[in-house]
């Protein structure tokens, strides 16, 4: 999905999952709202959450709490990078 057909709230999380140092502070919530703007999403019944979009298939691994653990917000980037989302596409964006 092209950055640019993200609305801001999205985009902002996106920013914030990239960041360096790593936030504390990501909400479950807010990431979850992004990936189901990217595609087809659901609760496993491991306590993971699955991410389908096209050939793309991915997972954040769980439980999932009200706060992202420093091990998901790395998933979530690796799941973003995998879905066409990067931190280069962000930086242009808002150029």
């Amino acid at each position: 999905m092209p950055v640019a057909k993200m609305d801001h709230h999205n985009r902002t999380t996106a920013e914030r999952i990239y960041r360096h140092p790593t936030s504390h502070n990501i909400q479950w919530h807010d990431v979850k709202t992004l990936l189901e703007s990217l595609g087809e999403c659901r609760e496993t019944k491991h306590d993971s959450f699955e991410v389908k979009a096209g050939d793309i298939i991915g997972f954040i691994h769980g439980p999932l709490t009200r706060e992202l653990t420093i091990d998901q917000v790395v998933q979530t980037r690796h799941l973003l990078r995998d879905l066409g989302v990067t931190e280069d596409a962000l930086v242009k964006h808002a150029s």
